[in-house]
This record gives C-alpha cells, structure tokens and sequence, in this order.
C-alpha cells in the first residue's frame, strides 16, 4: 500500500454497521431538517452515531439521539462537514444536507452492501429524486453522457447532498476540500477517491430526496464556480495539466454563455481570483490515477 491509498477490505464486516451520520444546517429549514434527520433515524440494521452541525447557529429542537455542534459562524459547507466528521465515528460516514432525505429505511444498508460486494468502491452518491415529482435536474447525474439516470457508473465528481464513504477512506483522502466554502469540493472529493486506488460510483438504485433548486440562487455562484474551478485545478492537478483544465471549462462556459456578457464577466473575474488567491495545500494526483481514470473514462481534463 502506497501512501495515500487506502487498503482494500479495511473495514470490517459487522451484521450491524456502525454509521456516522453528518446533517448540515444554518437553521434555515426546520422541517426539512427534521424529515432528513427523521429518515436517518428509521434506518434499519445499523448502528448511528449521527450529529447535527449548526454553521453559525445552534442547533434546537432535534430528536433525542441526535447531538449538536454548534459552530459560532458559518465556515462554509465543506469545512461544516469536516468539524461533524471530527466529531462522530463509525465504519462508514454519510454526509446529508439539511435539505435531503432518504426514502427507504435501508438505504444505508443497502449502501453498504454495494461496498462489501465491490472493494473497489470509495463513495457512493444515490439517484437524486425531487419527491414532489418535479423533473430532476441533469446536473444530478454527475456523468458527461448523462443516460438513464438510474443506470449505474463510476463517476468523477459527486452531487454533495447524501455522499457514503468509508470512514478510512474519508481519512485518508482529507475529508472535503475545506478553502472551497461553496461549489466543486464533491469533484476534488472524488478525485482524491480515485487517487486513493478506490472508486467514486454512481448509484442509480439508491435513492436520495431533494428538491430541484437552481444552484445559481446563490448570489455568488458564478464567481465561486469560476474561482473554485482554478483551485480545484491548482490543488489536484499536475503543473501541466492545470491549464488545459481551466481552458476547457472557459471554452465550455463561453459556449454556454456568450448571450450572457454580464455572467461571465463575473465568471472570468472569478477565473483571475483564482489564480491569484491562496488555494491552501496541493496534492497533486499522481499520473496512475491519471491514467485509471482515463480508462474509466474521463480524463481530468474536462
């Protein structure tokens, strides 16, 4: 075992997996809170350790087992992960945003068989279903071709709201990618999955809930999707291959967006924030993983 990879079969097998469960919350959605938090709590044949993380704001009005961590000020969705991860264990960590939930009360096990059949996997992200009935966006699918989403695959990013891992896994990769705040740290994730000699899997017949929310709402989206696009670039790419990456998607968002001068202005202005800002450590990916995903069938390039 090299360093940095993670050994197959690691985790024992146990009748009852111990689970630990991080739900992610500014206290902005109560009730969707409490039915993610709810529909952890009804999962059968595992054990939970699960605990709620308020990003700036103390957690009230949980269920009984579950614990709270208050943060006192919002450090961003990746970092709010990590402090939750810090504070629970079990074999497998599944990470659920506030406003998630899981239908079938063994989704978690049935999450956890798909890696004890395969020891090749290191995540696994669910089919995300809007439960109102509403159409669920494309982006959901995290594959280029994006098919029958209840097709199953192996993936190079990830949808960050209901993500299992094992927990040495999770550890040994560096949990999220905590400088982010917002946007791309479900792709540096399952980048170091597969430089960890482990798989990133797209599960089509898990389901995850979660309503169908353009992502743009968010004020700053467009500068931290370009500024974080670098940053992914800088801190999980060799030299050589940065460049190539950040032009690719400049070429895609221009194609995208030429209609919209406004959007990228702001884009490409979050394209110079990222060259030019601290993007914390890089661990570049070595060029075997490189080649493994090549062969998968994405490159990290696009």
């Amino acid at each position: 075992m090299t360093p940095g990879t993670v050994r197959r079969n690691a985790v024992p097998h146990r009748d009852r997996p111990r689970v630990a469960v991080v739900s992610l919350t500014q206290g902005t959605r109560p009730e969707d809170l409490r039915r993610g938090l709810e529909s952890v709590l009804a999962q059968r044949d595992v054990e939970l350790d699960v605990v709620c993380v308020g990003n700036g704001w103390e957690p009230v009005g949980l269920p009984e087992s579950v614990r709270a961590l208050a943060l006192p000020e919002n450090v961003g969705i990746p970092a709010g992960r990590n402090a939750g991860a810090a504070v629970v264990d079990g074999d497998y960590v599944f990470f659920l945003d506030d406003d998630a939930s899981v239908p079938s009360d063994t989704f978690l096990r049935d999450a956890i068989a798909l890696f004890e059949r395969d020891p090749s996997l290191g995540l696994v992200q669910p089919r995300v279903v809007d439960p109102s009935g509403a159409a669920s966006p494309l982006r959901w699918v995290p594959r280029i071709r994006k098919g029958d989403p209840t097709e199953s695959s192996p993936v190079f990013s990830v949808w960050e709201g209901a993500v299992v891992l094992p927990m040495d896994v999770y550890r040994v990769v560096g949990g999220w990618g905590a400088p982010y705040f917002y946007a791309h740290e479900g792709i540096e994730l399952a980048w170091r999955v597969w430089d960890a000699g482990r798989r990133a899997w797209y599960a089509g017949d898990l389901i995850a809930h979660h309503p169908a929310i353009d992502p743009a709402r968010h004020t700053e989206y467009y500068r931290l999707n370009a500024r974080n696009r670098v940053w992914l670039a800088r801190r999980n790419l060799p030299p050589l291959l940065r460049p190539l990456y950040v032009g690719s998607w400049a070429a895609i968002q221009t194609a995208r967006w030429w209609r919209h001068p406004a959007r990228l202005r702001v884009w490409f202005g979050g394209v110079r924030e990222g060259w030019s800002t601290d993007c914390g450590p890089a661990t570049p990916m070595g060029w075997l993983t490189i080649g493994r995903m090549t062969i998968a069938g994405r490159p990290p390039i696009v």
